[in-house]
């Protein structure tokens, strides 16, 4: 796990870039060790010490190191192949390298280091961009070929590694973080437009290739984009894997659990490889409960920590079931409790991490689960990410699913399905009539529906005046499929809730320097998961994650397994700003706040006071406010007219 970054120039400038001030801003990413790589007229140089270059430069590569895998200076980078062609700087873990190693000896390789990225390394010299799919793991990289004389980025297939470029005709830059990047000088602070008014609407925080920085984009999961030196730098990201969803209707459900049980405890075995102890992120759900217990399972010797947000409403507390699943795992339990007077004292921090505005306080749950572990001096931490949105968590899939059996004219089982899912925690038969409708009508029909149900997408308080006419109404319909659920569960998996979390996950760990590992997400599981039937996934009566839950049976205790409830990270988000209304009022008055243009502050301070005297309920909009102005005034961004 790492910081990355770089800079490609046309004039021989990429020396030009504060080395120095990128590497600090990346610090936390890699504490342990740094280095740098320069290019140009075919030479290659490489260090810890920078000093200024007289030369000119076509290349600079940039590394901060957190060391996971061979802890020796074997494992530092940048990293070249012994015939000096091919130089790396990398982000991330291969977990499989240890057979990819055999197999490239049998190939007649030789390694010097234990490390996975001289296994990386080699593996793109033998099979170049075919040695992309052949990784299991995370990654962000950038792959400078001497004789081609091109540099290759590339990202894994999930997006767990971030990678954000800027780019004109005469320069490319990119870095693991947008704050790094904006240190090349290269990109700006000027907003996106239809970016911010997707985040103030609907609380998006991943736009595809896109950022909340104008001129700021990311390489999009499961894309690599190959840059040459002698020709211009703008060129488009290229697609290497998407996931499949073609449905085997020869599987049965105890077949495919099986199955499912065997994928799962091998991507654990491989996600634990490390050098470094390894810990888990336990929030008492299946997922979480499933990691752990997983862990156990195929290492009864492990050193077992666990770190879980205990959240000081009881209502929303899973305290009882971390404990359950501690005691069951024989793992050392560790707890924190924030609230809202240490989420102000945070913010700054938190925000800082993130880079760019989020939808809510449930990421401060999480930056305090991190920063528990690194107090305890865990390394690296396995986590839940991605099994909601493969195995169809969260209750908007029962509507997906009840769309499903309507397109597909199975009218009894969709009213079976109806009637049992309405007496599931947190729904009911009207919304659920809903949210299938949303997959059912066409797309212009849903902004209709969501007015009809009191969710406005013009507020008085947003100036729409001020974002381009086109952006106003972009919505996106589903398609023709009759396998609706999994539609939904593709899209969420690539495009909204897990892109979104992922972000998250990386930003809050790498804060405190701990390597997060996601073992749901390889590309044989996911695969795997999407090939089953519907009713494998959300079983006639709505039970979600069916075939996962009985592949763990008798790893994950069955209390675990029966629960029909979610939570999650939740935090008390309405009781903790009400308790910090001063602060809140505070921040709704500032100077960066009336500097935002298309903001009404009068009608928002309006309705706030609304909120706080009882006279108006609470609106998940009041964060976005608050997280908007605070963005606005840390980073110091650009809004003309």
């Amino acid at each position: 796990m790492c910081g990355i970054a770089g800079i490609i120039d046309r004039f021989g400038n990429a020396d030009r870039g504060n080395a120095p001030q990128i590497l600090s801003r990346l610090e936390h990413r890699g504490p342990d060790d740094y280095g740098f790589l320069r290019y140009g007229r075919g030479h290659v140089e490489v260090g810890r010490d920078w000093t200024s270059c007289r030369a000119e430069s076509e290349v600079m590569l940039l590394h901060r190191r957190l060391s996971i895998l061979d802890l020796a200076k074997t494992g530092w980078q940048p990293m070249s192949t012994a015939d000096g062609r091919y130089h790396v700087v990398f982000n991330g873990e291969i977990y499989n390298y240890i057979e990819l190693r055999q197999e490239l000896e049998s190939l007649g390789h030789r390694f010097l280091s234990q490390s996975d990225t001289e296994v990386l390394l080699a593996a793109y010299a033998q099979w170049g961009i075919e040695a992309l799919q052949r990784f299991t793991g995370m990654f962000a990289l950038a792959v400078l070929d001497t004789v081609s004389r091109v540099v290759l980025l590339a990202r894994d297939y999930f997006g767990i590694k971030p990678l954000y470029y800027s780019a004109d005709r005469d320069s490319f830059t990119f870095a693991s973080e947008i704050k790094a990047l904006l240190e090349f000088g290269t990109a700006t602070r000027e907003v996106d437009r239809e970016r911010m008014l997707l985040y103030l609407r609907h609380g998006a925080c991943k736009f595809g290739s896109a950022t909340m920085f104008a001129n700021v984009h990311q390489l999009p999961p499961a894309h690599y984009l190959l840059i040459s030196l002698d020709r211009d730098f703008r060129s488009d990201p290229v697609s290497y894997w998407k996931p499949e969803t073609a449905t085997n209707q020869d599987i049965s459900f105890d077949e495919a659990a099986s199955h499912v049980r065997d994928l799962f405890l091998r991507n654990i075995r491989l996600h634990l490889r490390s050098d470094v102890p390894v810990g888990a992120a336990l929030s008492g759900g299946i997922d979480s409960s499933a990691i752990a217990m997983a862990m156990r399972e195929v290492d009864s010797r492990l050193q077992l920590h666990t770190f879980s947000y205990i959240a000081e409403d009881e209502s929303i507390s899973e305290e009882k079931w971390v404990d359950i699943i501690g005691t069951a795992a024989t793992a050392e339990v560790h707890k924190t409790r924030p609230n809202a007077d240490s989420l102000v004292a945070d913010l700054n921090a938190l925000m800082y991490a993130q880079d760019e505005p989020f939808g809510g306080t449930s990421m401060y749950a999480q930056y305090c689960v991190f920063r528990a572990a690194r107090l305890s001096g865990v390394k690296v931490m396995l986590d839940g990410q991605g099994a909601d949105e493969i195995l169809g968590g969260y209750r908007y899939y029962l509507g997906a699913r009840l769309a499903s059996l309507l397109r597909q004219g199975e009218w009894g089982q969709a009213a079976d399905f109806l009637v049992r899912c309405s007496h599931l925690p947190n729904t009911g038969k009207t919304w659920l009539m809903l949210v299938a409708g949303e997959h059912l009508l066409p797309a212009e029909l849903h902004l209709p529906m969501r007015k009809l149900v009191g969710k406005d997408p013009n507020p008085t308080w947003l100036k729409h005046s001020w974002f381009h006419e086109d952006t106003r109404h972009s919505v996106r319909g589903y398609g023709p499929s009759s396998e609706l659920l999994k539609e939904r569960l593709l899209r969420t998996l690539t495009e909204s809730s897990l892109p979104n979390l992922l972000r998250y996950e990386d930003r809050n760990s790498m804060a405190f320097s701990i390597e997060s590992r996601v073992p749901f997400l390889t590309p044989e599981f996911v695969n795997f998961i999407l090939s089953l039937p519907e009713d494998y996934i959300i079983a006639k009566d709505g039970t979600s994650k069916a075939v996962f839950r009985q592949a763990m049976r008798g790893i994950v205790p069955d209390c675990i397994l029966d629960r029909r409830d979610k939570v999650g990270f939740a935090t008390p988000e309405q009781t903790w700003l009400l308790r910090l209304q001063d602060w809140v009022g505070r921040v709704l008055s500032c100077d960066a706040a009336d500097s935002i243009p298309f903001l009404d502050m009068k009608v928002i301070r309006g309705e706030w006071d609304a909120v706080r005297q009882g006279r108006k309920p609470f609106d998940l909009h009041v964060w976005r406010w608050v997280n908007l102005i605070q963005w606005t005034q840390q980073f110091g961004i650009q809004y003309d007219g």
